[in-house]
Formats: C-alpha cells, sequence, structure tokens
C-alpha cells in the first residue's frame, strides 16, 4: 500500500501574499486621497458620520472597479449592451475580487413585480403546477400573470432555396395565466370624470381641470379642441352619444392640428397611459394628489385581486392552487412544500425549498410571495436581495452591504449579524456601511471616515479592531456607548387621534387612540403592522404631513437649491437687485452657458467605453453664461451664492444688502436637520442615503401641518446624529405639533411621551398591540421584546 508523503512546502506560497484589498489615493466625491487596507475574508465595517464619504469609498470606489473590472472581461460587442462604468478617481485599487453589492434601493413599484417574481420562487412554483396540477392546464406560463393568453393564424412567407418561395398557413397559440380584466394587476382603476373635466363647459372655455391642461395653446387641449371630433364650443355636458364616446374612448388616430401630424386618443386611455402607469411616489406633490382625487383602486371582482386567469386558478395540488400558494405566509407554504413527495420533481422541489426556507431563515417568514414589490421597506428589500447570495456556493466573493440592520427591530439585529458571519465563514470578504453598534461590535476590521460630514470630512480617523475604535478619540469612538435615559416627566396629550376597526394588511381590528400635542412612537418587530396602523388607517388630508422612506429622486442637474424651492426666491432677489429677469439666474432657463448647456461639464460618449467628461472651458464648470455673471448680489455673483454651505448662506441671506427671508427660512430648515454642511449647488446624485432622506424631511417641514407622521427617521444616522434629530422632534412639539414616529432606535423610543408596540410577532402572529404607555411604564412591564430591548438598553 502507497504511503501518502507530506509535500507541503514549509514557505507559504506567493499566493498566499496577496490577502488585502489595497486602496491608494482615492478621491471619488469628498473623498481626500484616502488610502486603506482592508483583510480579505474577514467582516469590515465602515462607520462615520452622514456624509462623511462611506458610500463613496465602499460603493463608488471598490465595488464599482470590482464591477467594471468584471465587465471588461466581455467581447466589446456584449459591453455595448451594459452599463458603462467609468474607473473611480484612485491611484491604486489592488487585490480586488468579485463584488456583489446589497444596497437599500427599493425595488421597483411595478404593479406587476411581487416578491416572488423578484425572486424566482413564482418561476419553480409555476413550473411545479404545470408538472403536477389536476387538472392540467398547459405549460409553465399558464400560471403566469404576466403573460396573456395568444392565439392567431394567417400565411407566413417561407424561403425555399435560390429565389423560391411559398406562402403556407400557420396557427400559433399561448396559454397565458393573466386575468384579463385587470391584465394581470390585480386591481381595477375607476376614473372620476368630474376630477377631469367641468361639463358645463366648453374645450374652449377651459373644461379641462386636469393640471398641466388648462392653457389653451397646450399641444394636448389644442388636439381634442381641433380634433374634428367634437364642437370646441359645445358645453361637454350637451355632447351626442357619439362625440361623448370619441371624447372619452376613441382609438388612437393621427389628425392635424395647426399643421402638425399628432395623435388623437380618447381622454380615459390617454389618463391611464399618462398618469396610472407611472409610479405614484415618483409623481410631483400636485399630480399625485390629483391622481389620488381622481382615480380609485378596487380589487378586480374577477380574479379577486390574485391576478390569474379562471384556469391558473382551478388546477390544484393538494386541494392548493397556485394562487392560494402564493397568499400563504412564506413559513407556512415551506410546510406545504416540505410535505409534498413527488420523485419526477425531486430537484425542483428541493430548489425550491431552499429558497422558501432562506425567506424564514433571514427573518422575512410573514411575507406573502403575492406581495407587490414596491411595498417592501428599505430594510426588507435588502433582505429579499439577500435571499439569493445565502445558499451560494461562492467563496472569496466580496459582499457589499449597506446598512443591512435599516427596518430591524433590536431583537432581529442578531439575526443579521449572524448571516454576515456567516457569509464571511464561508471565505467572504464583507463590507458593511453601517451605524449601529450591535453590527459594528461583530466586525474584525473597522474603518472610520470623518471627521465631520461633505468637505469637513473624506479622511480615515481610525482603522483598526473595535476595541481600539471604542479606546479612540474619533466621533464614533466617543458615541459608540452612548445611552439614552427613559423621559422623567412626559407631555400631556391635547387630544387623541381615534382608530377604529384598523384591518389593513394584517392588522386585527385593532382600536387605538394616538395622543395629539406630544411625541408618540409606534414600534415593534419588522412586519407586526406598524406602518399599516400609521400609514394606512390615519387619514390623509391637509392636516397631515407623511415622510416616508420613499427615495427621493434627481439627476445630476438638481442640487439641494432646487429640490428644496431655494433657489426661487435666490432668482428674484438677484433679478431685483440688477432688474433683469429672474430666468437669467437658472443653470436649466436663460442664464445656462451655451457651451455646456448648464451643465458644467461636457460629456462625450464613447460607446461602450465609460464616456469622458470635461470641466466646461467657457464656464470653468460655474454652469452660467459669463454675462450673468456680471450681475452681483451683495458683492456675490450666482455660481459663488451656489457655491456656499447651507450654513454661510445662512449669514448671506440672514442680514443686511442681501436679507431675503424666503430664502433664510428654508435655510433655517436644512441647517435643522444637521445639513448645514451641504453647499447649495452640490448635484443631488453625490448625496448619501442618509442626507438625502434628511433632505426630504427638511423639504416636508414647510407644508402646513397639524400632525406629522415620519417613518424611521434615524435611518442613514449617525450615533451623534441622533440627539440633533431629537431636539428637532422636540421643537416640533413645542411649536404645537403632533409628531408620530415609526422607528426601532431605542434612543428615540427612550425620549418619547407615548409608546404604541405592536405585535407579538410578524405576520399572522402580529397585527395586534401588545402596550401602550409611557417608556418608563414599557420598561418596567418587560412582557414585550421591545420592552426587553429597551430596558438593556437604558441599563438598571
Amino acid at each position: 500500500m502507497a504511503t501518502r508523503k507530506n509535500t507541503r512546502s514549509p514557505a507559504p506560497h506567493v499566493s498566499d501574499s496577496h490577502d488585502l484589498i489595497r486602496v491608494h489615493g482615492a478621491r471619488v466625491n469628498n473623498l481626500k486621497d484616502v488610502s486603506v487596507e482592508i483583510p480579505k475574508r474577514r467582516l469590515t465595517v465602515f462607520t462615520g458620520v452622514s456624509g462623511s464619504g462611506k458610500s463613496s469609498l465602499v460603493f463608488s470606489t471598490i465595488a464599482a472597479e470590482s464591477q467594471r473590472m468584471i465587465n471588461e472581461t466581455y467581447s466589446t460587442f456584449v459591453q455595448g449592451f451594459m452599463p458603462t462604468l467609468a474607473r473611480p478617481d484612485v491611484d491604486v485599487l489592488d487585490g480586488l475580487t468579485t463584488a456583489i453589492t446589497v444596497d437599500q434601493q427599493r425595488m421597483g413599484a411595478d404593479p406587476r413585480s411581487t416578491v416572488g417574481t423578484a425572486t424566482d420562487a413564482n418561476a419553480m412554483l409555476r413550473i411545479l403546477f404545470s408538472r403536477l396540477g389536476e387538472p392540467h392546464i398547459g405549460p409553465p406560463s399558464a400560471y403566469s400573470f404576466n403573460t396573456a393568453s395568444v392565439r392567431a393564424s394567417g400565411g407566413i412567407t417561407v424561403e425555399r432555396g435560390a429565389d423560391r418561395t411559398r406562402t403556407v398557413k400557420a396557427t400559433f397559440n399561448r396559454t397565458g395565466g393573466m386575468c384579463t380584466r385587470c391584465e394581470g394587476r390585480g386591481s381595477v382603476s375607476d376614473i372620476d370624470l368630474t376630477q377631469l373635466y367641468d361639463d358645463s363647459k366648453s374645450l374652449a372655455e377651459g373644461a379641462f381641470t386636469i393640471p398641466g391642461w388648462k392653457s389653451d395653446s397646450q399641444w394636448t387641449v389644442q388636439v381634442y379642441a381641433q380634433s374634428g371630433f367634437v364642437d370646441p364650443d359645445k358645453p361637454i355636458r350637451k355632447y351626442t352619444k357619439k362625440e361623448l364616446q370619441a371624447f372619452l374612448y376613441g382609438e388612437p388616430v393621427k389628425v392635424k392640428v395647426n399643421g402638425v401630424n399628432l395623435t388623437y386618443e380618447g381622454l380615459i386611455p390617454k389618463i391611464q397611459k399618462s398618469f396610472l402607469s407611472k409610479d405614484k411616489e415618483a409623481m410631483q406633490p400636485h399630480i399625485r394628489a390629483f391622481v389620488e382625487r381622481a382615480v380609485t383602486f378596487t380589487t378586480c371582482p374577477e380574479c379577486e385581486g390574485t391576478r390569474l386567469s379562471e384556469g391558473a386558478r382551478s388546477s390544484r395540488i393538494e386541494r392548493l392552487s397556485i394562487a392560494d400558494a402564493c397568499a400563504m405566509e412564506i413559513r407556512n407554504l415551506a410546510e406545504w412544500v416540505r410535505g409534498l413527495d413527488e420523485p419526477s420533481v425531486a430537484p425542483l422541489l428541493a430548489a425550491l425549498q431552499r429558497t422558501l426556507d432562506s425567506f424564514t431563515e433571514i427573518g422575512l417568514g410573514y411575507l406573502s410571495l403575492d406581495r407587490p414589490a414596491g411595498t417592501l421597506s428599505g430594510g426588507e428589500a435588502q433582505r429579499v436581495k439577500m435571499i439569493r447570495h445565502l445558499g451560494s456556493s461562492l467563496t472569496d466573493v466580496t459582499y457589499v452591504f449597506d446598512e443591512p440592520t435599516i427596518g430591524l427591530h433590536p431583537h432581529d439585529i442578531q439575526r443579521m449579524n449572524d448571516l454576515l458571519l456567516r457569509l464571511r465563514d464561508k471565505g467572504n470578504t464583507v463590507l458593511v456601511v453601517e451605524h449601529k453598534p450591535e453590527t459594528i461590535a461583530i466586525a474584525d476590521h473597522v474603518v472610520d471616515l470623518g471627521p465631520g460630514a461633505g468637505s469637513a470630512g473624506g479622511t480615515v480617523c481610525f482603522e483598526g479592531t473595535v476595541d481600539g475604535l471604542r479606546a479612540g478619540d474619533t466621533v464614533t469612538g466617543r458615541h459608540f456607548d452612548d445611552r439614552a435615559a427613559v423621559k422623567e416627566s412626559v407631555r400631556k396629550p391635547t387630544g387623541a387621534l381615534e382608530i377604529r376597526g384598523a384591518s389593513a394588511h394584517n392588522l386585527r381590528d385593532v382600536d387605538v387612540d394616538i395622543p395629539l400635542g406630544v411625541l408618540t412612537v409606534v414600534t415593534g418587530v419588522a412586519g407586526s403592522g406598524k406602518s399599516s396602523l400609521v400609514h394606512g388607517s390615519i387619514p390623509s388630508g391637509e392636516n397631515v404631513v407623511s415622510v416616508d422612506q420613499s427615495p427621493i429622486k434627481g439627476s445630476r442637474r438638481s442640487n439641494p437649491a432646487t429640490y428644496t424651492g431655494l433657489l426661487d426666491p435666490i432668482r428674484k432677489a438677484f433679478a431685483k437687485a440688477n432688474g433683469v429677469k429672474p430666468a437669467l439666474f437658472s443653470a436649466n432657463s436663460e442664464g445656462a452657458c451655451p457651451t455646456c448647456n448648464g451643465a458644467g461639464v461636457i460629456y462625450t460618449d464613447l460607446g461602450m467605453m465609460a464616456g469622458a467628461s470635461t470641466t466646461c472651458e467657457d464656464c470653468e464648470g460655474k454652469r452660467f453664461d459669463a454675462s450673468v455673471l456680471e450681475y452681483h448680489l451683495a458683492g456675490r455673483d450666482i455660481s459663488e451664492v451656489l457655491a456656499m454651505s447651507v450654513a454661510e448662506a445662512g449669514e448671506f441671506f440672514g442680514a443686511g444688502e442681501a436679507a431675503t427671508p424666503a430664502a433664510h427660512r428654508v435655510l433655517g430648515r436644512l441647517a435643522d436637520v444637521g445639513l448645514g454642511y451641504l453647499s447649495l449647488g452640490q448635484p443631488l446624485t453625490t448625496l448619501s442615503g442618509g442626507e438625502r432622506q434628511r433632505l426630504k424631511l427638511a423639504t416636508h417641514m414647510a407644508e402646513k401641518g397639524g400632525v406629522y407622521v415620519l417613518d424611521e427617521p434615524t435611518a442613514g444616522l449617525h450615533l451623534a446624529d441622533v440627539q440633533q434629530l431629537l431636539g428637532l422632534l422636540d421643537r416640533l412639539v413645542d411649536s404645537g405639533k403632533s409628531v408620530i414616529v415609526v422607528e426601532h432606535h431605542q434612543a428615540v423610543m427612550a425620549h418619547a411621551d407615548w409608546i404604541i408596540d405592536l405585535g407579538p410577532g410578524a405576520g399572522h402572529d402580529g397585527g395586534r398591540i401588545v402596550f401602550q404607555g409611557t417608556p418608563a411604564d414599557l420598561v418596567a412591564d418587560r412582557t414585550t421584546l421591545t420592552g426587553e430591548h429597551l430596558a438593556a438598553y437604558v441599563g438598571p
């Protein structure tokens, strides 16, 4: 028998020396020649105040370069179909591995996108039913609510050799599972015609009441008035049946208006295409208000909200249809799949079982596969994206996470920590941008950026172990062990907001009185029904200002000045001081540099390679025409004002020759939410997630409301910034407002006047109120998960 010799070399192999990711001279966004060495196959957490440069280093430098280099391995033909990525502004990037990014981006709000379609669980279920379902109705597409049934027949031309063709008859059939009434959306829309037009007026008299349709010169209005299908001078209520049919439901047809060929289409399909096909959250506020007023969505009466055709609903496996399976909580569905014993589909059952078990393991077992993807919170969306990576056999991969604990109750954070450690222990490099001390504490290596935010950040303040961070004199180190005390005296409510019989989603006929005139915190584990109670049951009216987690959208031309409306009073002040039009002081209008069209840079498209951008030589990046920069306000031109920070601009517009009360009020709100360091003209695309949320909060603070509803305002906030947020909430309440906060952060709970705790679990196990009272009462009670964690947080 041959003996095995130990052939291992005593000296380490040269390949084992590449155990670091080296970054030298990173200058993306606000990074100032940052150099770090990150250990591979370890868990590294990046900390620092919001806006200090964490995302710029991790996502825009390390992950972006890894993705760019992987894309370069494909042929130039394939690269032409992929997003082009520019090389980050960095001197050296060495030791990179394949990066898998799991970010906080909310999933698309397409009405046909669900949890099942986003995770491929639906695809596996469809195959399962197409093999085992009784009666058998067709292939997997027959169970898909995104596939319509199609039948077609006719002649097709077939080529037979050189110059010989013949026409043959062909028939095509495709069986789909889409409900024909709602087209796979699960709901049907009913449009209130009284909100579209005033039927006592004619089109010539301005009958339309749709936002943006009031002007007689507006092309859309002219198409209807000059189409020839209706009399523009006749009141709409006097239209004949034929005219009304053409006006409301006319098929698309070409018409000539003022010598221009345009498309005429009935008003109802026009509204459906213009407004109802878009994400409501992405609409401007006045457009969204119009849609909410004019359109009511009701459950489809034919499919009862299942989105599926009658045939798809009739096919069953052990008395369960695919619609029933998708409506079950995933943890219950996993048990049902585990009970199926069919050797012919054993590999499929095993793969489906793994996917469904991953949901439960990651704390999302309370979801159902038919849950619309757009209704998931940022934290839920991120965990759904993690599912496909949990069972992966890949190793030596770099996983990049953006605050994975957002939206998690303290009870759930330990489970997330276990998942991060499991990914690391499989031999992967895990990079996490995080603020929560519970997750920072499990790190093998910590990189702390700062010391401040924006231009005051962008440097590495500390690199080392968690114990070293605690002992270090950085902002994160000093606040790492911060604990809040329970408020001793609480405010007395001035009234109550009554909610009776709330049953949205998993709520179980909840009756609750939310006190007014105080700071109320609604808490509970993820999926317990907090958002359903607050956003689904509090009546939205003129007196309620709701700030949810939907991200603000903006191009590279958008900046804090344009987003908050600050630029309007500034332009008017410049125009008044110089006796010219306000439009001259807009880089998106008449004042734009003609060479770069107000962008400040010249973009050159290089096909499949990343486009190049160079600073415009004519305006030197200032974005304005040279003649505009000759106009001054208190000695400053418009480009110098936009280069100011919020704090500088607050002093500039607060007194003296440039005093502009309207601008000063907006700047004061930006400073209140901790954005005093941002420059007014900084593109929104360069802001971090936390900065964007606070910018949104500052904008909503201008609205005249008596009740403010905030959804996790601490998301993206550093430990040091939470105290400033609490001060802002106090000022809102002291000014006579009622503030209702959905929150998991214990410091906010401890600072509340009243706590409403939902639970006891998630999904079907939640939906009930398990505690109401003051924070001190909750700590003393300790019968709920929230009470236990808050008691541990505040200490004895």
